[in-house]
């Protein structure tokens, strides 16, 4: 590219030059007439130009007249480009000392003064989304702190006050004492899944979370997820049902780790779910690849948060109470593994029921024959 570019403005100068030098000759000689004449009958200038002549010569007046033409010749073929240079000179001031990205070099000619123009604005918006990238990150990063000393500090607040409780003898009975301790046990643990979620979470955003892969069978793995889950559904007074078209899905992959996003995702549909009675999980083969899908009939999850489910420390409901949800990591974390496993998660929700939908890839049967 830039080898085209150089021979292009050598070519485009060489012929200015020559058209210059071309036209001024022709000039000057038309000229030297047009003076001839106009001055025939007029003495006094006839006079001052033949002691011009004797005085420097034919040649030397020729060839400065030329000079002088092929000068402005070679201005006025370079005049366009030169007022483009200007406009391109305050467009990119107008950017750097304005910090203006939204600006843009206008692109008018198609020459390599255009290119670099054409160039200077892709390089704008690049930086433009280098600096939204980092305010967004900056924002993350707020938001990320926040959210933490929130979660943090609920359950911490309730440990140091039922423990302050018990320090200071403040209970009537050996059964209050034990449900304060309990309490304070309670709380300890929530406080635990939400630290270790958070170290997942920040472990996989940093893409060191090793996968131990090996080959298993995913409708074995959903069936013994299901049966798993059967006390917590029966507590919830709902049924769980396995629905497979096959009888084996075989995937490459680390079953701990996707273990726990079904293990998210049943306890989601278990949560929010009890309304409907049910929960199905459906296990399907589509195009080389096991689709997932787990569907409970609860109250729908609304439209606008629908693309938002996925967003680490985003609740659907809002008020952020510790019976009413979990840490807001659990979605996350679960399309993270799914994304590190090379497969895809969406949600969709209308007024009969909530899907969660897991792509995953099959493992592809080895082409090596028996000998």
């Amino acid at each position: 590219m830039r080898s085209s570019i150089a021979a292009r403005m050598v070519w485009r100068l060489v012929w200015q030059i020559g058209i210059s030098a071309v036209l001024s000759v022709i000039t000057c000689y038309l000229s030297i007439i047009v003076l001839e004449r106009m001055t025939r009958d007029n003495f006094s200038q006839r006079s001052f130009l033949r002691s011009l002549y004797y005085t420097f010569g034919e040649t030397p007046l020729i060839m400065l007249g030329c000079f002088i033409l092929f000068i402005i010749y070679m201005v006025l073929l370079n005049w366009r480009r030169f007022s483009y240079y200007d406009k391109l000179s305050r467009s990119v001031e107008d950017i750097a000392l304005k910090g203006n990205f939204d600006d843009q070099v206008p692109v008018k000619m198609n020459n390599e003064v255009s290119l670099l123009a054409h160039n200077v604005n892709l390089l704008v918006l690049e930086l433009k989304r280098s600096l939204d990238e980092e305010r967004k990150a900056e924002q993350t990063k707020n938001e990320l702190i926040t959210n933490v000393s929130h979660d943090l500090r609920t359950p911490l607040t309730s440990i140091i006050g039922y423990l302050g409780l018990i320090e200071q003898d403040r209970y009537r009975d050996e059964v209050e004492l034990r449900h304060y301790v309990q309490v304070a046990y309670d709380k300890s643990e929530r406080l635990n899944v939400l630290i270790q979620d958070l170290f997942e979470y920040t472990r996989m955003r940093h893409d060191v979370i090793p996968l131990r892969r090996q080959t298993f069978n995913l409708v074995e793995m959903m069936n013994q997820l299901l049966v798993h889950y059967r006390l917590s559904l029966e507590m919830a007074k709902m049924t769980g049902k396995l629905i497979a078209n096959v009888g084996e899905l075989q995937i490459e992959g680390d079953p701990d780790k996707l273990v726990r996003v079904f293990e998210n995702l049943l306890s989601n549909a278990i949560h929010y779910g009890a309304a409907g009675g049910r929960v199905d999980i459906y296990l399907n083969k589509l195009n080389e690849a096991a689709v997932i899908e787990i569907v409970n009939y609860g109250e729908a999850i609304p439209a606008a948060d629908l693309p938002h489910l996925f967003d680490r420390f985003y609740r659907v409901d809002k008020s952020r109470t510790e019976h009413k949800g979990g840490s807001g990591l659990g979605l996350a974390i679960a399309k993270g593994l799914v994304d590190k496993h090379g497969g895809t998660i969406t949600a969709t929700s209308d007024g009969d029921s909530t899907n969660f939908r897991v792509r995953l890839p099959l493992t592809q049967p080895s082409s090596e024959q028996p000998s």
